[in-house]
């Protein structure tokens, strides 16, 4: 089997990449590996497959090729970053932000990362979520002159709200 980047060597390396279902498979040479930062020596950490080590050189931005983006603060380089798989300071996130995006993306399936709510408070959260939805729609009725909508969307906040509050009456009656 070829390489799949140099089309040249046979392909010593073989990864595989699960995503979404569909799994995604890339062989390279020893030398196109070295060449994508895939060190051979120590193990491949998870960051460098979700931050796509092994893409094929048309897929890196030319950006990313021509120079290595670091932090302005602490001076982590995006080589480090990729192999420590942990940032170095608050403005590393400014500076990784595209690899933080992918990485995010790649593990949640979403642009935003997505964490546990403790169960006492799961229900207070999804309301108060519901309630920012309701008024984004709110703006959106009342933008488009739909002022019916707009004054049921308002009573279904309010009897969110009475229902938070019920929750929080709960909470401090179980104390």
């Amino acid at each position: 089997m070829k390489c799949e980047c140099c089309h040249e060597k046979e392909a010593t390396i073989h990864l595989t990449q699960v995503i979404e279902g569909h799994a995604k498979k890339l062989n390279l040479c020893q030398e196109c590996a070295l060449e994508n930062g895939i060190d051979l020596n120590s193990p491949i950490s998870i960051t460098d497959v979700l931050l796509g080590l092994g893409a094929h050189p048309q897929s890196i931005s030319p950006a990313a090729t021509e120079f290595d983006l670091s932090c302005k603060r602490c001076q982590m380089t995006r080589t480090e970053f990729k192999k420590r798989a942990r940032l170095g300071c608050p403005e590393c996130y400014n500076a990784f932000m595209g690899e933080l995006s992918a990485l995010t993306k790649a593990m949640h399936h979403s642009g935003q990362h997505v964490g546990k709510i403790p169960a006492r408070q799961g229900n207070e959260a999804r309301i108060t979520a519901q309630i920012a939805v309701l008024q984004k729609d709110i703006e959106t009725a009342i933008a488009k002159e739909q002022y019916e909508v707009a004054a049921n969307l308002r009573d279904k906040i309010k009897a969110l709200k009475i229902s938070a509050q019920s929750l929080e009456n709960g909470d401090a009656n179980d104390a």
